[in-house]
């Protein structure tokens, strides 16, 4: 089952093993990226920021220190979502005002990476405070799906899997709390991979409208809120998870013929376009016919209508920062509460599930990418099987895997037509909370099935 594919660059691990085998030098491997994006980047504006000067410096030094053995990422140019803080670059979170405000030190996923061999070219584009199944602002301008140019390529980390697609950067990592590494991933047709709630720290990835302000430190990462990498494949995108955990991470290795998969695929509220459950029936008949157990409902799958209205308040409680609602009133204390409560019997009831059942899986969102709107999608409406559906239906497919803090990849399945244009499509493969290894590797083997 083919999907459209745009680059045959390598990817990340390839690259550092290049590198590391002699065949091609850190300085050459920064400078081939760049020129990729000199490029392509006229067009796609996956680019918001570029680090070009300090990453020639940097793949200097490591050229002439040479690889270690706890650099798996050594040499290796990538790109990280504008919203992430890089010494000495801006972070805007779409703001004109905060252009010429450069952020004092790395967020701690940054150094993270640069201590395992990774080396930042530069930021990548985002929607205005990361609110948008687009990726457009003020600042630096709107970012082309790399497929087709008059579509979005996803949001809020848009940039990054635009980035990705294109071939300008093996990598990326962005951050997901309504999809926003998922729907990108299934929008560009590349590997994406929301982490269990908790596991990589988002400390740096903080509004600039705080972090500006004198004396502010980042105490907690905000709920609902993830950091997650985008690749071009299974391997890559493990790397990034290991390199940005916390703790580590156990791997089961289950063979895939061993697991009972639940496939959810009709959710109440937001109805699937064909564009999207052709491929994803045609991938699940692929997957069956191989000797895969997959069964199509449960009484143990939470009530999805009932959290999801949970996860939206909790959601815009987190992304306004406890401000006022558009009628002016304010969650209390007791409100929260109450969500978190929800939350916790939410989690509980997908344990339940996660009993019985090794993963789930379930389209990242109901339509492939959409065209290009001056409108947030949010507040607009998704094509639907020849209907307007309110654009936040789409948010029951990214939450059914937010709410409860679960991990979830996406990888591409094919491809399907969607308001007259041929694009790509995903699926997302929900997994246990900390089996984020785990998840990756199903949607590898699954990936394998499709494509192999």
């Amino acid at each position: 089952m083919a999907y459209p594919q745009l680059t045959d660059k390598a990817g990340a691990l390839a690259t550092a093993a290049a590198i590391g085998r002699g065949t091609m030098s850190v300085v050459e491997a920064v400078d081939a990226a760049i020129v990729r994006v000199e490029k392509l980047d006229s067009t796609i504006d996956a680019l918001a920021v570029p680090n070009f000067e300090a990453a020639y410096a940097e793949a200097r030094a490591l050229d002439a220190a040479g690889p270690r053995s706890d650099q798996p990422l050594f040499g290796v140019p990538m790109t990280i979502k504008e919203s992430f803080d890089v010494a000495g670059l801006p972070t805007t979170w779409g703001h004109p005002q905060f252009r010429d405000k450069p952020a004092p030190r790395d967020a701690l996923l940054v150094r993270r990476l640069k201590a395992a061999g990774a080396i930042i070219i530069g930021k990548t584009n985002v929607p205005v405070d990361l609110t948008d199944w687009q990726s457009f602002n003020p600042v630096y301008g709107r970012t082309r799906n790399p497929h087709k140019h008059d579509r979005s390529p996803g949001g809020s980390s848009g940039g990054s899997a635009a980035a990705v697609a294109s071939g300008m950067v093996p990598c990326d990592y962005g951050t997901d709390i309504g999809g926003s590494v998922r729907v990108p991933a299934h929008f560009c047709g590349v590997w994406g991979h929301k982490t269990t709630w908790g596991l990589v720290p988002k400390h740096g990835h903080d509004h600039p409208g705080m972090s500006r302000r004198e004396g502010f430190i980042a105490a907690a990462d905000g709920p609902l809120s993830i950091a997650g990498p985008l690749a071009r494949n299974a391997a890559d995108l493990a790397v990034l998870v290991e390199v940005g955990a916390d703790v580590p991470l156990r791997r089961r290795a289950k063979p895939l013929k061993d697991c009972r998969l639940l496939a959810i695929t009709d959710l109440p509220g937001s109805p699937v376009d064909a564009s999207v459950r052709e491929p994803t029936e045609a991938a699940l008949d692929t997957l069956a016919r191989a000797g895969v157990q997959i069964d199509r409902t449960s009484d143990l799958l939470p009530d999805q209508a009932l959290h999801y209205r949970s996860y939206l308040k909790m959601m815009n409680i987190t992304m306004s920062g406890g401000g006022p609602a558009p009628d002016g009133s304010r969650a209390t204390a007791s409100d929260w509460f109450a969500l978190l409560n929800a939350q916790a019997t939410c989690m509980a009831q997908w344990e339940a599930l996660f009993e019985v059942y090794d993963f789930v899986l379930a389209p990242p969102a109901p339509v492939l990418a959409v065209p290009h709107s001056d409108k947030p999608v949010f507040r607009g409406t998704l094509a639907i099987n020849g209907a307007e559906t309110p654009g936040g239906s789409g948010l029951v497919w990214s939450g059914m895997a937010t709410f409860p803090g679960l991990p979830a990849t996406v990888l591409p399945i094919g491809s399907g037509t969607y308001l007259g244009a041929e694009l790509p499509c995903g699926m997302q493969v929900i997994g246990p909370r900390w089996s984020d290894l785990d998840c990756i590797a199903a949607a590898e083997k699954i990936g394998n099935i499709l494509h192999g």
